[in-house]
């Protein structure tokens, strides 16, 4: 056996065939009812000609279906690729020509899209025709050997840029993102049966991701819990309210979100549907987990406030880098920028000269990972070669772009994507950190901060924030709330005030957009 993620998955079906695996609204699979129909479509896509290599479109919002398309394609030694449903058709005709796509599972809802942008391309639509086409298929699991250098592909959000395709070989991903490095204590599995023991605790826990699939940490709560035999629920999208309500119908433990976008929302609804007196039971929630987005510490300090018991993490990581840390949230702890975390085994901060920085130096390096790392990028050996780099060491790294501080005692301070942060007046300024700061004035309700074009500093702090519905906001009452937490510097100059902030259906901020909007509303006067 390898570590190949099909076979870490067939591997748990023959251990707990009988554990509820993954449930949407519709559905229910255990893990040898997913296993079964899995099978069903992977000699269904055979029979369409697709094969090992071939790369296999999911366009679809959060279902089984999905899961099953996931675990059909790898085991015939296929690559699934992930689509954004929100892209629009240049955005769509990008990714689908990028991604050298052989075949597409979708539903209903997106074949327009998808047939606008490549009329010609074999697809599968999800409901009678995805049924009717797996219905006379063999259940066998009669597939070939597989590899550890079996292709994982994961598109980026494309929020600072276009998207792209981040090549993982099977083993390292594991060990990057789905437990086969723990990210706590740097443990690493010696064997694939390693995970059994870890699944036979006696207690099976309930996950609930709340992104949509299409976003690596979706996909990886889905693929890494079933190592470990543990089950998954999955909604189509996301709803504060109904949130609350699944976890009490399913008896969720765990939450995975990403950051404010989706806490804030979920915070709301919490207290009006106990001020309503119509709060769900959720005793049985016991975790919180957050990463890839700023979880400001005034959500992190409102949930402990209302859930007192929840365990809570907040995580660093990237689709090129997977997890470099995590925290153990507690109350009123100081955010600069994004958490402060411990390391992951294999994280470090990179100096100018490319070599691992001395712990307490305090200064600003760059994130890097090193060890299980990806290949590159699809078709783009330029950026490649900018992000995967030999240090002076002689050691092979990926550098996403973030940066960050080497504390004292070896844990690491996220400050913030070099790509978005604001260089005003010779200084650096992180959007995050100003982000959080906004985030703790009581009007505000969502922000994002951006740096526009300025012939006296180069570029301007701009906040682009939602205000709290009954609630004003000034720019001077603003700066004067900032300045109580960041340094003169880094308060914003400038505040447009908007209906929503635009943001992936995962919560990330679409910092091109916010650019955009941030200049032509200064232009046009309709700033503060």
């Amino acid at each position: 056996m390898t570590y190949n993620l099909a076979d870490l998955f067939e591997q748990a079906v023959d251990q707990w065939p009988e554990r509820l695996y993954v449930t949407d609204e519709r559905s229910r699979r255990t893990y040898a009812e997913l296993e079964t129909r899995a099978n069903k479509l992977a000699h269904y896509l055979a029979s369409q000609g697709v094969g090992a290599g071939d790369h296999v479109g999911i366009y679809a919002y959060n279902c089984v279906e999905w899961v099953e398309t996931l675990w059909a394609v790898f085991k015939l030694r296929a690559v699934w690729i992930n689509i954004n449903y929100r892209y629009v058709t240049d955005e769509l005709a990008y990714l689908f020509a990028n991604a050298g796509l052989s075949f597409l599972v979708v539903q209903s809802n997106f074949v327009a899209q998808a047939q606008e942008v490549q009329p010609d391309l074999p697809m599968l639509v999800m409901g009678t025709d995805y049924e009717t086409a797996i219905a006379g298929q063999s259940a066998e699991r009669d597939f070939g050997p597989r590899s550890n250098d079996d292709q994982y592909i994961l598109f980026t959000g494309g929020t600072t840029g276009m998207p792209k395709g981040v090549i993982w070989r099977h083993e390292d991903v594991l060990m990057a993102l789905g437990g086969g490095i723990d990210i706590r204590t740097g443990e690493v599995v010696s064997h694939p049966t390693d995970f059994i023991p870890k699944g036979n605790t006696g207690f099976s826990m309930v996950t609930y991701p709340l992104p949509p699939l299409m976003h690596g940490a979706s996909q990886w709560s889905v693929m890494g819990q079933s190592f470990i035999g543990n089950s998954t629920v999955l909604r189509e999208k996301f709803d504060a309210r109904g949130v609350w309500q699944t976890v009490a119908a399913e008896k969720a433990n765990l939450i995975m979100l990403t950051g404010d976008a989706m806490a804030r929302p979920l915070l709301d609804a919490w207290k009006e549907m106990s001020n309503a007196g119509d709060a769900p039971d959720v005793s049985s929630l016991f975790a919180i987990s957050s990463s890839a987005v700023l979880f400001s510490q005034t959500c992190k300090d409102e949930f402990l406030d209302n859930f007192p018991n929840l365990i809570i993490t907040d995580a660093i990581g990237s689709s090129e880098s997977g997890a470099n840390g995590i925290t153990m949230v507690t109350k009123g702890a100081k955010m600069q920028g994004g958490p402060t975390v411990t390391a992951s085994r294999d994280a470090v901060v990179l100096d100018d000269n490319l070599l691992p920085m001395v712990a307490g130096s305090n200064k600003i390096g760059k994130l890097a990972r090193f060890g299980n790392i990806p290949i590159g990028y699809l078709n783009d050996p330029e950026k490649t070669a900018a992000t995967f780099v030999v240090g002076a060491d002689g050691v092979r790294y990926v550098i996403p772009g973030d940066f960050a501080q080497l504390e004292s005692d070896g844990s690491i301070t996220m400050l913030g994507r070099g790509s978005v942060s604001i260089n005003t007046g010779g200084e650096k300024v992180f959007p995050e950190e100003v982000e959080n700061s906004l985030k703790s004035h009581a009007a505000v309700f969502d922000a994002v901060v951006v740096g526009i074009p300025d012939e006296r500093w180069g570029e301007l702090v701009t906040a682009l924030v939602r205000v709290r519905s009954g609630t004003t906001l000034s720019l001077i009452d603003l700066q004067a709330h900032c300045r109580k937490n960041i340094a003169g510097y880094k308060v914003p100059r400038a505040l447009v005030l908007v209906s929503d902030i635009v943001r992936s259906p995962a919560g990330k901020p679409d910092y091109r957009w916010a650019k955009q909007h941030a200049i032509e509303s200064v232009a046009n006067g309709q700033s503060q």
